[in-house]
């Protein structure tokens, strides 16, 4: 008998058919790849097994019994735990990792909790060993690097007795050393038995642990796949249409820089090291977590600021003090969360597609004070065209959106206005390959400027880049030529 058995499940919104008879099953001791691209109804599947959304029809059966969450407490009480790619509700600002790692407990009426610090660093510390993390326990959660918040939350859920684990994305912040622990601590767990869904748009994370991979279009699940898994025939499935490489060949662009960095150093002990970066070249950074790649595109936009070294951007001296000043120069950027760095907040004005845009632009589009919508309209309605954004309208609200067309949102928020620096920090975390392939394009299509690309997946790099610069230690080393096939190998050793 299957641990979980979903038959018939249907979910609508309005007259959009989120769900339409999605049938699956999960046996104990198994991992479940789930692929989708983004509005496939994995999202709406995930809410209503964890109880944050009822089904309007279908069936779920889970242990042997009819199961039917009215909230995630209860979902979790029944022995199905989740992990979102969101880490928003994980804690909030100025609880401690320790806090936030323990916060269920502290809900938990029935558990019998004595408050003391020592006490609460010394479980926390428990948890973090179950997983196998380190993380500073005393460190205010809101202060973490989006990978480190990832990190509590995959922690705090594996220390909870779950029959049926479900991650959402769990990697897509990861480097690929705390990925490769989060892979061995599955593996071990699947053989005493836990069941785990995952979901992920990277075919190495499944590739890696999951024994049958099914995949989901318009709300249905339309292909189940055993191991080993064909995953350009899972993709073909995926997205209803044959496999073409996103990749163009990779340019070599010569001439003078349109920037330069010289003995730049990020760290007062780390080795300093140079940089140049050509109009209409794509530079991608790659590097473990914590090697600086986060720092260096932060450096650049003035959010901090360089130990020593000189910039030069269009030959002229550039030292930004803050993004304002970076922005005002032609360096755009956007950073690696950007549900907290670039979409304003759900229940605020000007979340639209339109607005999300507009807004670095206000400035200089009203100069009057006076805003006026016909600007906004007309830069949305390019962008949904040109980056093939899913939305209803230009002021359809970015919340609405899935993570692929929100970041395509952000992207055209820079494309909108002529940039000689685009600086993108993970720009493909939680997008699918669809929307992966219209954002390298539109990335690439611009020959009027430099990007500079972080990211800590090599296959990321590759698909997307000229050239490839490895960091470590808060130095750039290694430079692979994109061109070359074993560009990846290179720089993965």
């Amino acid at each position: 008998m299957p641990l979980l058995q979903v038959e018939n499940l249907t979910r609508s919104f309005g007259p959009t058919r989120a769900l339409a008879d999605a049938t699956l099953s999960i046996k104990r001791g198994e991992i479940v790849a789930l692929m989708g691209a983004n509005g496939a109804g994995k999202s709406t599947l995930v809410k209503i097994l964890s109880g944050s959304l009822p089904a309007d029809a279908g069936r779920i059966t889970f242990k042997g019994r009819s199961f039917a969450p009215a909230n995630p407490a209860e979902a979790t009480k029944a022995g199905i735990v989740t992990v979102h790619q969101s880490t928003d509700l994980v804690g909030p600002p100025g609880l401690t990792v320790a806090d936030a790692l323990l916060l269920p407990r502290f809900a938990d009426r029935r558990v019998r909790f004595f408050v003391s610090r020592a006490g609460i660093r010394a479980q926390a510390q428990a948890i973090l060993d179950i997983a196998g993390f380190s993380l500073p326990l005393d460190r205010d959660f809101g202060d973490l690097a989006a990978a480190d918040r990832q990190l509590v939350a995959v922690a705090r859920a594996l220390a909870n007795q779950a029959d049926l684990l479900i991650l959402d994305e769990p990697t897509a912040s990861l480097s690929g050393q705390e990925s490769s622990r989060l892979f061995d601590i599955l593996l071990r767990l699947k053989s005493q038995g836990l069941a785990i869904l995952y979901i992920s748009h990277r075919t190495a994370d499944l590739d890696a642990v999951a024994d049958r991979a099914l995949v989901m279009r318009g709300g249905q699940v339309v292909g189940s796949f055993v191991r080993p898994i064909d995953f350009p025939a899972a993709i073909e499935t995926m997205i209803g249409r044959k496999l073409q490489s996103a990749r163009p060949g990779a340019r070599n662009v010569g001439g003078t820089p349109i920037f330069e960095m010289r003995h730049a150093r990020l760290l007062p002990n780390a080795t300093p090291f140079d940089l140049s970066l050509h109009e209409g070249e794509v530079v991608a950074i790659t590097g473990v977590l914590g090697a600086g790649k986060s720092r260096l595109l932060s450096a650049l936009f003035g959010l901090n600021q360089l130990i020593e070294g000189d910039m030069h951007l269009d030959g002229k001296p550039y030292r930004p003090k803050s993004p304002a000043e970076a922005i005002a120069a032609g360096v755009a950027m956007a950073a690696e969360d950007r549900h907290r760095s670039s979409l304003m907040p759900a229940a605020w004005p000007g979340n639209s597609v339109a607005g999300t845009i507009s807004l670095p632009h206000l400035g200089r589009w009203y100069p009057s004070g006076l805003l006026w919508g016909s600007r906004e309209r007309r830069e949305a309605e390019k962008a949904i065209e040109r980056l093939r954004i899913k939305a209803s309208g230009p002021f359809s609200s970015v919340w609405t959106l899935s993570g692929g067309n929100q970041q395509k949102v952000v992207l055209a928020r820079w494309e909108a206005e002529q940039s000689r620096l685009l600086l993108l920090d993970e720009p493909f975390q939680g997008v699918d390959v669809g929307a992966r392939h219209d954002i390298i394009q539109a990335i690439r299509r611009r020959s009027n400027r430099a990007t500079l690309i972080a990211t800590s997946d090599p296959e990321e790099a590759y698909e997307v880049a000229d050239r490839i610069l490895t960091i470590d230690r808060h130095s750039l080393s290694t430079v692979a030529d994109a061109a070359n096939p074993h560009a990846i190998e290179d720089i993965s050793a």
